[in-house]
C-alpha cells in the first residue's frame, strides 16, 4: 500500500507541474500583445516627449520615402492631453486621447472639428508604429 501512495504522489505531483507550466505558458502567450499597447505616459512621458516620423509604409505596405521636410516635423504630446506639431515653419496645435484597450490615439485639432484617429500597431517608450484609416502606417522615434 505505501508503495501505492508513494506512486500515486508521484503522479499528482508531476500533474501539478504540467498544469502549472501549461497556465504559464498560456498565460504568456495571451500576454505578448498587451504589452505592445503601452500606455499614454508612454507618450507624453512625465510632461511632454517629443516624436520624430522614421519610416512610412503605404497601405500596401510599400516603403513611402519621408521628404526633408518630413524629417525635421515634430510632434510633441504633453501630459495635460495637448499637443503640438511643427516643422518647416507651420505649427498645429490641438488635443490627443489614447485608450488603451481600443489602441486608438485620436488627435483633434485647434479650431476646426477635423479630427485623427490611428490604431496603436505599437507603442514603447522609444517607438510609436500607428496605423492610418487608410491602412498606411508611421513609425516614429521617441527623442
Amino acid at each position: 500500500m505505501n508503495k501505492m501512495n508513494a506512486t500515486l504522489n508521484r503522479v499528482k505531483t508531476s500533474w501539478t507541474f504540467v498544469m502549472a507550466f501549461m497556465l504559464m505558458a498560456f498565460m504568456a502567450s495571451c500576454g505578448g500583445n498587451g504589452d505592445d499597447a503601452g500606455n499614454a505616459n508612454m507618450i507624453s512621458g512625465g510632461s511632454s516627449k517629443t516624436w520624430k516620423a522614421d519610416k512610412e509604409l503605404t497601405a500596401s505596405g510599400d516603403k513611402d520615402k519621408l521628404t526633408q521636410e518630413e524629417k525635421q516635423e515634430t510632434m510633441q504630446f504633453y501630459s495635460d492631453g495637448r499637443f503640438a506639431m511643427g516643422g518647416g515653419g507651420s505649427l498645429e496645435t490641438g488635443t490627443w486621447t489614447y485608450d488603451q484597450a481600443g489602441r486608438r490615439l485620436s488627435l483633434t485639432f485647434e479650431g476646426s472639428d477635423v479630427s485623427q484617429n490611428f490604431t496603436v500597431e505599437k507603442l514603447t517608450d522609444k517607438e510609436m508604429h500607428l496605423v492610418g484609416g487608410d491602412g498606411s502606417k508611421m513609425e516614429l522615434k521617441a527623442d
